[in-house]
């Protein structure tokens, strides 16, 4: 029997200190454990270096990464623990997101009807040009 699949979000933040292709390859064992599980990642956002509000480990930065996925219920278990035996993984957060914020998502994602741009229209300069004359 399938189990059903729910909408997940995680968000991890990453030594920052670690080059280029050490993140890279950190997202990849992240990316690699849930579509081995079952899963399937809808979303990567990489949000980049930011500094932390507070030290964590005694880091002062971290890379951001947030992912979107569906998956079943068990895959987060497996997915909390890799994280935990990762030492480049400083936090995470992994939510389920309800319907309500993924409608709510889905409204936001459908781009509006663009607006009607009034033509513009030709009409007197506010101020004089340099070296011309205003007649009264």
């Amino acid at each position: 029997m399938d189990t059903p699949k729910n909408t997940y979000e995680t968000t991890i933040i990453i030594n920052a200190s670690l080059d280029d292709a050490q993140i890279e390859a950190t997202i990849g064992r992240v990316q690699e454990t849930i579509t081995k599980n079952g899963g399937e990642i809808t979303e990567l956002n990489k949000w980049g270096r930011k500094r932390l509000s507070y030290a964590i480990n005694k880091k002062t930065n971290g890379f951001y990464v947030n992912m979107e996925f569906a998956a079943s219920s068990s895959l987060i278990a497996l997915l909390e623990r890799s994280y935990q035996l990762d030492e480049m993984v400083l936090r995470y957060l992994t939510i389920k997101l309800d319907k309500k914020a993924l409608a709510a998502k889905a409204k936001s994602a459908v781009p509006a009807e663009p607006e009607a741009v009034p033509a513009v229209t030709a009409r007197e300069p506010l101020f004089d040009e340099p070296g011309t004359k205003k007649e009264n």
